[in-house]
């Protein structure tokens, strides 16, 4: 990972808003060269947030996933939280901003992520859902007439997966709230 300036006004703009939102939180800014996100997609940027007190959460927020649709008057970013520092959420992030080429990923869609999102986890995919964690005011940046959203990849099991394929999203949601789900745990169970 290289510390890197803002790219762009677009991803300045996002930048910004995301600051602004984390405020007075510390913010790196990190890339990921491993890999073919670089020379698809070189607006590519990942956010890192400190934890608001020792102990608290990273968020990892990418900055560059609106270039998948650049030629649409919206976009899409991603935020990963996790309980450590750790350069696997930028490659994550790197991994989805590279999957979302063309506008592939959307709210709701699940991706397979091929081993756990964190050593020891059971969550071995992630969903793409609204942040409510951060509420509206992370959500959506405009950036002139660009619209772009910033969405949560929530990271689940196989089992929440094909659950959210057979009953809907909504119905998994219901069961992540009544079994007041600790997404950041590394050693949760499935709610399914």
């Amino acid at each position: 990972m290289v510390d890197l300036p803002p790219c762009d006004d677009v991803c300045g703009a996002l930048e910004e808003h995301v600051r602004r939102f984390f405020s007075p939180r510390g913010v790196e800014v990190l890339t990921w060269e491993a890999g073919p996100i670089r020379a698809v997609n070189p607006h590519f940027r990942v956010l890192r947030v400190a934890p608001a007190e020792p102990g608290g959460l990273w968020e990892y927020v990418s900055t560059g996933g609106w270039a998948a649709t650049a030629e649409r008057d919206d976009g899409l970013e991603f935020v990963l939280s996790t309980p450590v520092a750790t350069p696997w959420a930028v490659e994550l992030l790197a991994m989805m901003v590279y999957y979302h080429r063309g506008g592939q990923l959307g709210l709701g869609h699940t991706v397979p992520i091929g081993e756990p999102w964190l050593p020891g986890s059971r969550c071995d995919h992630l969903l793409v859902s609204l942040p409510y964690p951060f509420g509206p005011e992370l959500e959506l940046c405009h950036v002139g007439d660009r619209h772009v959203e910033f969405l949560w990849l929530l990271p689940i099991t196989q089992a929440e997966r094909d659950f959210k394929l057979a009953h809907g999203q909504e119905e998994l949601e219901q069961r992540f709230e009544a079994a007041g789900l600790r997404y950041w745990d590394v050693n949760r169970g499935s709610v399914v």
